[in-house]
């Protein structure tokens, strides 16, 4: 794995100022804190640099094993994605929870009449759906849902240290694949459960190498 030129920037100056705060290391590189996380996150988990709460960033400059971390955050979105499950605009909220349960699923992707995306529904909007909205059996969806274009989707060429850091900061469950800029037309989805057991699978195997 090779650093960009913004990480290698980073690695310097924790190097000269350490230990030294997020904000300031953006300060010095003129960028906002939220832009440089995904950078510090790489930085901290290849064992680059240390982190400590209340006190900051320290150059750690300890090896890290390329393999892994490739095999774990450097593979694409396609390579993990799983298939959608729709269910339309129309659909009752009572009918979607017999879905979700049906399918063992944690969310619903919704379509209208074009088969065109419009929103996503969780089981936290089917609770509070089937709490607040009177009678489930007629309520449609679309009264419950999160819809577009407040949805974060990604590509499937992203990379999947990406799209677990937007899991994370977005607090869903899973993220919606697309390939088209307009992002109506979804192809395939990347949850948390599915990440979590792809780098405990690729850990194991590369555990399983070294060893033998």
């Amino acid at each position: 794995m090779k650093f960009t030129d913004r990480q290698l920037a980073i690695i310097d100056i924790v190097k000269k100022s350490q230990p030294i705060s997020a904000e300031n290391i953006a300060k010095e590189l003129g960028f906002s804190k939220t832009t440089l996380r995904t950078d510090l996150s790489v930085l901290t988990m290849t064992g680059i640099l240390d982190a400590r709460p209340k006190v900051g960033y320290y150059y750690a400059g300890q090896p890290y094993d390329s393999l892994l971390f490739d095999t774990l955050f450097e593979e694409t979105v396609e390579s993990v994605m799983m298939p959608p499950l729709f269910v339309q605009q129309e659909t009752s909220v009572y009918d979607a929870v017999i879905t979700l349960f049906m399918y063992d699923v944690g969310s619903l992707y919704v379509q209208d009449e074009e088969e065109q995306f419009v929103g996503v529904i969780s089981r936290k909007d089917l609770l509070r759906g089937t709490i607040h909205s009177g009678d489930a059996k007629e309520t449609p969806v679309a009264v419950i849902m999160s819809r577009m274009p407040n949805i974060i989707t990604v590509h499937p060429k992203d990379r999947l240290i990406d799209a677990g850091y937007l899991l994370v900061e977005h607090k869903v469950d899973s993220l919606p694949v697309t390939d088209s800029e307009e992002r109506t037309h979804i192809i395939g989805k990347v949850t948390k459960t599915r990440l979590f057991h792809h780098f405990i699978k690729c850990g194991m195997k590369i555990e399983e190498e070294k060893i033998n």
